[in-house]
């Protein structure tokens, strides 16, 4: 597949768990600058733009090196979808492009070699949407009907080993590389075949609270040297059927899908 690569970061306004979320600062950086900057320093996105209904958040995309979609009043409620917000800048975008890589700036570790390696995928026909995701190897368990809890991915009478547990992801939210023409056949994010992107679980997370900017703020001074100065190994696609299941992600719980009307 060949074609223009797109980046849309769909970036409101308002905000509920965390005022004027998308202009709080990790790093000494707006989310909206790191989630742009990302984009820009991955070699396959051609264009980056910021789909955004607020005056402020459009002023720092623009210095950022991004460029500016005003996004509707009707589009950025907080009962809006993501795909609404997608669809509208494709629409508004002044080239029409092959793929779509939607990224959302509540992420504020996006490694680009991730970016290529997913963009990759999907020019390749690997994938027609392939999205970020940490190796989730836990025992997880669900509440029965009848009362009491059961297990989801595990015999609780036959007790395997981590590693013997089948391969599952945790879907972390940053970002989203989408075959164009089937994203907007479809309207939603996951369709055709789908396919996780590995990524360091050590910086999977998704700021949502003020817990979680916390956080951000304290892997900051870990996360940022650790991009710059890439490991190689790191980007790699990976089969999460031969990833081992040992070790633990401080990304979101296994099996949570990120909040969907947020951004």
């Amino acid at each position: 597949m060949t074609g223009r690569v797109i980046a849309i970061v769909p970036a409101r306004g308002g905000s509920v768990g965390v005022p004027r979320k998308n202009l709080q600062q990790v790093g000494g950086r707006t989310l909206v600058d790191r989630v742009v900057s990302a984009a820009r320093a991955a070699a396959s996105i051609h264009d980056v733009v910021v789909s955004t209904d607020d005056a402020e958040i459009a002023e720092e995309a623009r210095r950022a090196g991004a460029a500016v979609i005003a996004r509707p009043a009707e589009l950025a409620t907080a009962t809006a979808s993501s795909e609404s917000a997608l669809l509208h800048a494709i629409a508004a975008h002044e080239v029409e492009p092959a793929i779509v890589v939607f990224l959302q700036a509540t992420s504020p570790f996006i490694d680009p070699a991730d970016l290529d390696a997913a963009v990759a995928r999907v020019a390749a026909g690997e994938a027609d949407a392939v999205f970020a995701a940490v190796a989730t190897p836990v025992f997880l368990w669900r509440p029965r009907a009848t009362g009491g809890w059961e297990g989801v991915n595990h015999d609780p009478a036959v007790r395997l080993r981590r590693q013997d547990l089948p391969p599952q992801v945790a879907e972390t939210g940053a970002f989203y590389v989408l075959r164009a023409a089937g994203f907007r056949s479809a309207r939603h994010r996951f369709f055709g075949r789908i396919e996780p992107q590995l990524t360091d679980e050590r910086f999977a997370i998704d700021v949502d609270t003020e817990a979680d900017l916390a956080r951000a703020r304290a892997l900051a001074a870990l996360a940022d040297p650790a991009l710059r100065a890439h490991d190689p190994a790191h980007g790699t696609v990976h089969d999460p059927a031969t990833v081992p299941a040992t070790g633990s992600s401080p990304g979101p719980a296994a099996g949570a899908t990120p909040e969907e009307n947020r951004r």
